[in-house]
């Protein structure tokens, strides 16, 4: 047995927070709704609790709603519809039980102009910067089929999709990113506080200094007097590429370099064509047409080269043609990626077999992303270790060269 804390609606119409012992989370559900209990949250009490410790110091007043708050509100809301709970009354049972301020506010301002009478994808839409068109469109569709409740389940699990696969990819980095600090930090030590030691005595011998000696000792002079250049340095650089990138020929040209990179490339693409597969497959299935999803799914995808690839197939679908054959001849998408899509068109199961090639790139990307940190790692150790090694020699020598002398 296992501890699960739930947030429920009563049958009285109340909000209830508790915690129960069950075998696993899907009885703790069938138990609530056994008892006329709308279940709006279930989750191990355990991961609660250090969640929220951690969360909860660090918390942040924010002005717009996180990624997570927008999945929570699009999970929590689907539940609610699915247990055949009106619009306003869904939206006013989420006001009461928001995360934090941030999320309250957004469903209040939904909920207010449900209540003035506005459709729900209007609403939502009048809330510029939070919800995507993927999102208000997706919506909009499910209102016309008259299945807001499955529209809204399908939003929260591809929202759940989406964030895994972003969450996977950077835990990977986490250890690169975790050794670049740490030897950085180790040069720095080095340059600014360990090498002006060394020069002190330099000076007082009065003996010429190799070449790699003085190149050290002059970058530590430079790190302490003109700290402060660095992150200025850096912050230009920032600012330069982004200046350079934001001409729309400029960035189609380096993102399509960028896919021909070893291993970034590989890495990049697989990314883009499973959010573009999972996303186009999800508004396929709730009703969107075809060239209408394409417009919006483009608008999606990071990387400008494959942008303009779907540009090119939306273009060549007006006139006719499937959507396989044209994303083929851009040479961009994989192969088994549009073979797959073929063969979803010729079976009428288009849909389906978009939501197929996502879930194999979605795999893809972790073992791309785990052989890429496979060769990374090892290259970044040795890498680090030779700049410090560098370092160490180069004081080293001028030391030995000191002892010939006075020997």
């Amino acid at each position: 047995m296992s501890l699960y804390r739930y947030k429920a609606v009563s049958p009285a119409g109340e909000i209830e927070e508790r915690e129960v012992d069950a075998a696993m989370q899907s009885a703790v559900i069938m138990q609530l709704q056994d008892a006329g209990y709308v279940p709006i949250r279930v989750e191990p009490a355990q991961d609660t609790a250090w969640w929220k410790a951690l969360r909860i110091p660090f918390r942040v007043s924010r002005g717009q709603p996180s990624t997570r708050d927008i999945e929570v509100f699009t999970r929590e809301l689907a539940t609610l519809l699915g247990a055949k709970l009106p619009l306003d009354y869904s939206l006013q049972t989420l006001m009461e039980v928001a995360e934090n301020e941030s999320l309250r506010r957004l469903t209040n301002a939904v909920y207010d102009r449900v209540r003035d009478g506005a459709a729900f994808s209007a609403a939502l839409e009048s809330e510029p910067g939070v919800f995507s068109g993927l999102y208000i469109s997706m919506i909009r569709a499910g209102e016309m089929a008259g299945n807001l409740d499955a529209t809204l389940a399908r939003l929260a699990e591809y929202l759940q999709r989406i964030k895994d696969l972003r969450d996977s990819v950077l835990s990977a980095l986490t250890y690169p990113l975790i050794l670049i600090g740490v030897a950085g930090i180790s040069v720095i030590v080095l340059l600014t506080f360990v090498i002006p030691q060394f020069s002190q005595i330099f000076e007082d011998m009065g003996a010429a200094l190799p070449l790699a000696t003085q190149i050290v000792i002059g970058a530590g002079e430079y790190l302490r007097s003109y700290w402060w250049a660095l992150p200025l340095a850096l912050m230009a650089a920032i600012a330069g590429v982004r200046l350079w990138l934001a001409d729309p020929v400029r960035h189609g040209r380096w993102d399509r370099r960028v896919l021909r990179l070893p291993l970034i490339g590989d890495l990049v693409t697989k990314v883009e064509v499973a959010r573009f597969t999972r996303t186009l497959g999800i508004m396929l299935d709730n009703g969107v047409p075809l060239l209408g999803a394409l417009n919006i799914v483009k608008g999606s995808i990071g990387n400008r080269a494959l942008g303009e690839a779907v540009s090119t197939s939306s273009e060549r679908l007006q006139g006719g043609q499937g959507l396989a054959s044209p994303l083929a001849e851009t040479g961009l998408f994989p192969k088994l990626a549009t073979k797959m899509i073929r063969v979803g068109e010729e079976s009428g199961q288009l849909e389906a077999m978009l939501t197929r090639v996502a879930d194999v790139y979605d795999r893809e990307t972790r073992q791309a992303v785990q052989r890429m940190l496979s060769l990374l790692e090892p290259v970044l150790i040795i890498g680090l270790g030779l700049v410090i090694a560098g370092i160490i020699i180069s004081i080293l020598v001028a030391v030995l060269g000191m002892n010939q002398l006075v020997f």
